[in-house]
């Protein structure tokens, strides 16, 4: 039976309405924009109006002055604690933004929740101070990339609430989905007009903790997770028809477990050695052999750092993906028909036959997986995503009101020499991933080859350049590839 195996990368510190209705981006002047090449990913914000700096970390951060420095909430935010951000960290990450990237990113994915974590039962969270929150820190999007004619795609976080964010984010959410959204909390949006779309999912449906929904079951066809993938399959089928490309995005990452037949939320690690070495596992598992790598098996899953420091340092990252050619007009391709069916079918067959298996979904779809070789996400053209560069606050401890803390860079996924030009290149204009400007000067040197800040040397984010990159950490002679990746998924917390 085919296996959908998501690659889990967890480096926080990796497409019934009749039709997908052509959208107009209403925040976007007119004119066709010029692209960079890049888009933001920030998430998880957490503002706290309760956060007082020098109080108790055991307090959330709310009261009590800590009995040491080290126990005390710092003035812009405490790292590996449970406090979630003072707006002294959220206006200064979105002011430095506005400052440093608003004019260099195309399009922003902005995921997680806006609203402070209910950790403190002295000072309980209510729906309205959810609200006003979410209202905050929308106002400030809008002020930062919006009013700029960037495109923002919010998607919907564990503690939000779905009927108020229709109006909250209502500039955000195309005007054809606003049903669809105060109904779900899910959308679709054209970043790239006729080119490239962002889904945003409410994969809380399918989270594993949520009582108020069955678990898309195979006997509730009403289901909200049903109804969300009845909805997906046509915005699917309608981007491939029209050519396009398009990326997901969501709070929660889905579990495509080789084990289980239905997806489930995955749920929180909290033995970082157990996951690491989960990972490693499966990273060594991966087959070596090329024809026995079918890359249609495979999806991959970036888990982003998020900005609140619980429990690591305030990260986003900036993406890069290749614009080369696109000035060419997108077909309508209606003969499109890569795909093979569902798995093995004899084995299939065989599984089905079984009484308590014949009412279930993996029985019922029988349509074929749709997937092409030709696609970005398998081979480097026109949209393919190429790689990241990873921003954090490293000395946020030590900033205070008069001494603010600086964003640096600590890792990307790029080669040194992707970061510039090549050497004989003529003719075609070359567009820089990163800014040189946002680089270290160590990086800025164009004849730099190795590097501490490029670890992982990607060639691209292709599906292949992700398993490749698997296999490596798979391997136990990798010893220290295996270092940094450690390292980079719990910023020095360990």
């Amino acid at each position: 039976m085919l296996r959908l195996i998501a690659l889990l990368f967890i480096v926080v510190g990796l497409n019934d309405v009749l039709a997908s209705p052509t959208q107009v981006l209403l925040e976007v002047p007119k004119g066709p924009r010029q692209l960079h090449g890049r888009f933001l990913q920030i998430t998880d914000m957490h503002p706290d109006p309760y956060y007082v700096e020098h109080t108790a970390k055991k307090t959330a951060c709310h009261r009590k002055k800590g009995r040491t420095s080290k126990n005390q909430a710092s003035y812009y935010g405490t790292p590996f604690s449970d406090c979630d951000s003072p707006f002294t960290l959220t206006n200064f990450t979105l002011d430095y933004l506005d400052k440093q990237w608003a004019s260099e990113v195309d399009f922003v994915i902005w995921t997680g929740d806006n609203a402070r974590h209910d950790n403190d039962p002295k000072v309980p969270r209510t729906p309205d101070e959810i609200y006003g929150l979410n209202r905050a820190m929308t106002a400030k999007m809008k002020e930062v990339f919006t009013s700029k004619g960037i495109p923002v795609v919010p998607s919907l976080g564990p503690n939000s609430i779905t009927n108020e964010f229709a109006k909250i984010w209502e500039t955000f959410v195309p005007f054809p989905y606003l049903q669809v959204f105060q109904r779900g909390a899910y959308y679709s949006k054209e970043v790239i007009p006729d080119k490239v779309a962002a889904i945003s999912l409410n994969t809380m449906y399918f989270y594993d903790s949520n009582k108020a929904v069955g678990g898309c079951g195979f006997h509730d066809r009403d289901d909200p997770g049903n109804l969300q993938l009845d909805w997906l399959e046509v915005q699917l089928k309608t981007y491939r028809y029209r050519n396009m490309q398009f990326s997901f995005l969501e709070a929660i990452d889905l579990d495509f477990t080789k084990d289980k037949s239905d997806m489930e939320g995955r749920s929180n690690f909290r033995d970082k050695t157990l996951l690491y070495n989960i990972l490693l596992q499966e990273f060594a598992a991966l087959p070596t052999d090329p024809n026995k790598l079918d890359y249609a098996d495979y999806a991959v899953v970036n888990t982003a750092p998020p900005v609140v420091p619980n429990p690591y340092m305030p990260s986003f990252r900036i993406f890069a993906y290749n614009v080369t050619g696109m000035e060419s007009k997108p077909k309508v391709n209606k003969d499109r028909q890569h795909g093979h069916w569902r798995g093995d079918r004899h084995d299939k067959d065989a599984y089905c036959r079984s009484k308590k298996n014949q009412e279930t979904w993996k029985c019922f779809l029988n349509e074929t997986w749709n997937s092409d070789p030709e696609s970005p996400s398998r081979s480097n053209k026109l949209w393919s995503p190429l790689g990241y560069a990873q921003y954090y606050l490293p000395d946020l401890e030590a900033a205070n009101a008069k001494h603010k803390p600086k964003f640096k860079l600590e890792y990307l996924t790029f080669a040194p020499e992707q970061l510039h030009p090549p050497e004989n290149s003529t003719g075609r204009k070359f567009h820089y991933p990163i800014p040189l400007v946002q680089l270290p000067k160590s990086l800025q040197d164009s004849g730099v080859t190795e590097s501490k800040f490029a670890p992982y040397m990607m060639a691209d984010l292709t599906i292949g350049s992700w398993v490749e990159l698997a296999q490596r950490l798979g391997d136990r002679q990798e010893k220290k590839l295996r270092g940094r990746f450690r390292k980079y998924m719990y910023m020095g917390s360990e």
